[in-house]
This record gives C-alpha cells, structure tokens and sequence, in this order.
C-alpha cells in the first residue's frame, strides 16, 4: 500500500492551469451577474458559456475584456502560489509529471511477525550458510523492526569485508528479494563518484537523479536496499573547478536516519525521506576506507 510521504511536497494536480483556474473564475462571475439580473444561464453547458463570456456577454449579461483581464491576473497570480506553496513551483511540467507518480507516497515493505522473520532468515541461511553472520545481522534486525513496530523493515547500514567471489551480491540481492523490497547494486568500480548514488545539480552536461533516488521514482518502494560493491575502489572524482565529488561523504548523510530523512535531491532540489533505505556497503580490504564511513 501506498501511504508513506517520500518527497516533502504537495504535488499539484498537472491538469490544474491558470486557463483552467480563469475559466472557473470567469464563469463564477458570470452567474453571480446573471442571479442578480434574474436571467437563467442553466441551458447552456460550462463550455459554450465560457466561449460566449469571452465573447464579451451572455443574454444581455456584460462581461467586458477589462473583467477578463483582470480575471486572468488573478489566476495567474493563484496558480503561481498553488505551485510556490507545493515544494516544487521551481521546476518546469515535465519535470512536476515526472515525480507526480510519488503524490501518493511510496510502499515500505514490513516484516508482518517475528515467525516471519525466523522464517526468511532460515530461507537465506539454508540456500547460503557460509553467509551467517550477514544473516544473522539481517534476522536481528528484522525481529527488532519487528517489536519496536516500524512501519517498515530497514537494515542498519553495514560493511560486509571478505575476499571476492562468496556471494556477498548475491545474498544482499537474495534479502531484498524476500522481503519484497527490491534492490540496487551500485558498483563502486565504474561508478565511483557520488553522482551515482546522489545525482548532480543542474548545469553539468550529463546532469541527472542518482539511481536510487530513480530506484525509488521507478519502483515506487520507499525501502530498498542499495549495494555499494568494492565500496574501497571508490575513487575522488574532480570537477573541473576542483570540487571534489566522492562517493563517501556523499554517503555520510544517507546513512544517518535523521539526516536522510530529510535529504535533498541535488538535481530536482525536493527534499525527501531516504531514512528507510537499507545500505550495504561490500568490500575486498576495509584499510582504504575513511574512518567515518566505518564508523556509520
């Protein structure tokens, strides 16, 4: 079910225009002359109404061009406080139609019981048990969701550290799997600055969402879980005024629920809830990462 606000914006309904708002306007002034002057206005249709009014009257009633003027002013103005007042007045159509499928909120998928958790943690145990203590931290974290009854199931950020080729991609995809939340793995090797986890702002040639943020836009699931693979290959990328654009501090925020709750998208500049994403961090060797990501 749908219900859990992702973006912190009232999403504007996009077939509502100024020319809508004016028409509504028009026609209300319309009648309220028409009661006065006791003339009936109930044959015509909105339509046919709307194009005699703008014609200038309807069966004697005036609606001169300096009243439409001042009409379309005030819709103007209302139309352009709806979209100030939604969070997102500062983006174009298509980009309020691209995030208008979030208007509803997203789905969080939730560990329903304990024997459920037992159940799935068994699932991952049996088809992997040299994963144990990765299950073992998820069936943790499932019971706890669990008790404290958290609208959602999120896994506490984690590194899992040991050599190539055991699975650890696969076990994390297998867990979102069960739980019914889907996954995203980032691969730190070819992805190694932070546009791909967080976007970039608007100005960069190649500017775009970061693929979780689309993850989420796309699947309409508030809390997946995001594999970072090789996180420790993870260069510094740099622009060319010098900035520095790394995958880890960009990290840093996301994995703080109190920060990613309220975390703002560098490209559609709307703030929105990453609080339930579950990350993963793989890695070969943990000795190149900064101490505040291990400490996360």
């Amino acid at each position: 079910m749908r219900n859990h606000p992702f973006i912190r914006a009232r999403m504007p309904d996009p077939d509502v225009s100024a020319r809508i708002i004016a028409k509504d306007l028009v026609l209300h002034l319309l009648r309220l002359r028409a009661a006065r002057a006791g003339v009936d206005l109930s044959r015509h249709e909105d339509e046919s109404l709307y194009d005699l009014a703008c014609m200038g009257s309807v069966q004697g009633i005036s609606m001169p061009q300096k009243d439409q003027r001042r009409v379309n002013r005030r819709a103007s103005r209302l139309h352009d406080r709806v979209l100030r007042e939604s969070g997102v007045g500062h983006l174009d159509k298509q980009d309020r139609e691209r995030l208008s499928p979030l208007k509803d909120g997203v789905s969080l998928a939730r560990i329903s019981d304990e024997h459920q958790a037992d159940v799935l943690a068994a699932t991952l145990h049996e088809e992997m048990p040299w994963m144990a203590p990765a299950t073992e931290h998820a069936w943790n974290a499932m019971r706890r969701s669990v008790r404290e009854g958290h609208p959602g199931f999120r896994l506490p950020p984690v590194i899992f550290d040991g050599p190539p080729g055991i699975g650890k991609t696969h076990w994390a995809r297998r867990l979102g799997e069960l739980i019914g939340a889907g996954s995203l793995v980032i691969d730190a090797t070819s992805e190694g600055g932070s546009f791909a986890v967080v976007g970039s702002q608007r100005g960069w040639s190649s500017a775009r969402p970061g693929r979780v943020f689309e993850f989420v836009l796309e699947r309409l699931s508030g809390n997946p879980l995001v594999v970072v693979d090789e996180v420790e290959k993870a260069g510094d990328v740099r622009s060319s005024s010098g900035h520095s654009h790394a995958l880890a501090p960009a990290l840093l925020p996301l994995l703080e629920p109190v920060t990613a709750a309220d975390w703002s998208c560098p490209y559609f500049r709307v703030r929105c809830d990453m609080s339930w994403i579950s990350w993963i961090l793989l890695s070969n060797n943990l000795a190149p990462l900064p101490e505040p990501l291990i400490s996360r």
